[in-house]
């Protein structure tokens, strides 16, 4: 498996786009529009490939000098609960914390919770509603 920070726009944004469309909207009746996918321009965007085969992905978004954004994290379904996840989270954080970041914040789903609380985050705040779903706000500090 490799890990590795994409361009904005290649062909592996694209694979990018189409596996959180596949993991993450579809399932909920969502789509991207072309302003959303816009947005990510600036963004850290980091993928795992096998073989040129997209195997999941997360986007890092700078919310201010300190603190980044962890968005869009998906696995490919059949590839769950292999440790893809847990690998992309390390060098996520890794790169976070060699670019400058403090703090790694996210909205994280409910469902997820469980994953990103064995990784060190810690919940802050109440619930809320994202993309109609249950979400909590988790924090961890990256040292």
């Amino acid at each position: 498996m490799a890990l590795m920070q994409i361009e904005h726009g290649s062909t592996q944004y694209e694979q990018m786009v189409k596996l959180r469309e596949e993991v993450l909207r579809r399932p909920l009746g969502l789509s991207f529009t072309p302003a959303q996918l816009a947005e990510e321009k600036d963004d850290i965007l980091i993928c795992a490939f096998d073989d040129g085969r997209i195997l999941g992905c997360c986007i890092l978004t700078e919310l201010d000098s300190q603190t980044v954004k962890l968005r869009q994290m998906a696995v490919n379904s059949g590839l769950q609960q292999k440790g893809i996840g847990v690998t992309i989270m390390q060098f996520a954080e890794n790169l976070a914390r060699d670019s400058g970041y403090r703090k790694l914040t996210m909205h994280a789903r409910d469902t997820a919770l469980g994953f990103y609380q064995k990784l060190g985050y810690k919940i802050v705040g109440e619930p809320f509603e994202e993309v109609t779903v249950p979400h909590h706000k988790m924090e961890k500090q990256l040292r």
